[in-house]
């Protein structure tokens, strides 16, 4: 029983059931009884560790992919450099420290950062303090007049969703009701046609589930056209696939799975990316787009495990087993190495970013 949960039974009594987008939105942004309101999500203390707190590799290397793509783009000045979502801003930190040698790129980059939460924003303060970074609660609002490159680790999965269920007569939207008992549980609306998932009645049939993100696709399209008008590039990493196909609607809580119904407020909730309709709205708006990446061929392409070869030189015992097992978590295919995928934008003309060549 938490707070949120007795205010979503009673909007639920008098307005009727909330589709899982909106669930969603109550549970991780409510300001008050919010997950990333109150909760200290990341890292061994918190509900899950993202790749940035596994090893600091992973940001160097995104960090130094941000930095060569920039100067194949002629080293603009000034430029922004972005992070949606940013956490405790640790990814950051290894980015800017990877990229301080980098001749011009710290003294021609802005920094910004899309956080809506008040709590994670004062985390992110102390860690970037020395780099003057502005926050953003959309990226709507990221400037418009200069090229774009941008970072989103583990930020689209966080995007409310919607549920269909495909039926004889249309589809049937997954919605979040209450039982006769009073408990928050799923339920299914009236069939009815809808047109946005006409091109989904080919590969699905009557039963199968799939999984729309608006808010996702609103969301690449104010990287793409910036990124298309201006240059830049936008590296998307997270898990998922290409087309959405099944229930991927999860909740995790002290690094395990839970019941997404039992604590609204209290644990993590994401599904997964489905790529597809992100690369589409990209290009509509003149981006070019990387194919599809698993994280761990991207990681070697730009060089991990020399990284990881250099920085055990001077470990051993308990922290060389550490780093190692860092390091076969983030590539390795049964860890987060074909789980986790990349996607770029990049201008048209220009060469994709280093580590999603063709």
């Amino acid at each position: 029983m938490t707070a949120l949960a007795d205010i979503l039974r009673r909007q639920i009594s008098a307005t009727g059931p909330l589709t899982v987008a909106q669930y969603m939105s109550a549970c991780l942004l409510h300001p008050e009884h919010g997950y990333y309101t109150t909760q200290d999500a990341f890292g061994a203390q918190g509900d899950f560790t993202t790749a940035p707190e596994i090893s600091q590799m992973f940001g160097e290397l995104i960090g130094l992919c941000l930095a060569q793509a920039w100067m194949d783009q002629g080293a603009p000045k000034p430029f922004s450099l972005a992070e949606l979502g940013p956490g405790r801003g640790t990814l950051m930190v290894d980015v800017l420290r990877a990229t301080r040698r980098v001749p011009g790129f710290h003294d021609a980059m802005e920094l910004h950062l899309v956080e809506a939460s008040p709590r994670l924003r004062d985390i992110q303060a102390k860690a970037l303090k020395a780099h003057g970074p502005k926050w953003h609660d959309t990226v709507e609002s990221l400037p418009e007049d200069r090229p774009l490159f941008a970072i989103a680790n583990e930020f689209f999965d966080a995007l409310p969703i919607r549920q269909f269920q495909r039926d004889a007569a249309g589809w049937r939207e997954v919605m979040i009701g209450l039982s006769r008992e009073g408990a928050l549980q799923r339920g299914l609306s009236d069939a009815v046609p809808i047109a946005a998932l006409d091109h989904r009645l080919d590969d699905t049939e009557p039963g199968a589930l799939v999984e729309t993100c608006a808010h996702g696709t609103a969301i690449i399209e104010a990287l793409a056209w910036r990124i298309a008008a201006q240059g830049g590039l936008a590296l998307v990493i997270d898990y998922g696939g290409w087309r959405s196909h099944g229930d991927t609607f999860q909740a995790v809580a002290e690094h395990k799975p839970v019941d997404p119904f039992a604590r609204p407020g209290k644990a993590d909730l994401t599904a997964h990316v489905d790529f597809e309709p992100l690369a589409k709205a990209a290009r509509s708006l003149g981006c070019e787009v990387s194919a599809l990446c698993k994280q761990g061929e991207f990681l070697e392409r730009l060089g991990i495990t020399a990284r990881a070869q250099g920085l055990a030189q001077g470990l051993s015992a308990s922290a060389l087993e550490s780093h190692i097992a860092a390091h076969r978590r983030l590539t390795h295919p049964k860890e987060m190495g074909s789980l986790f995928k990349v996607l770029g934008l990049y201008p048209h003309g220009e060469s994709p970013p280093p580590g999603l060549e063709p």
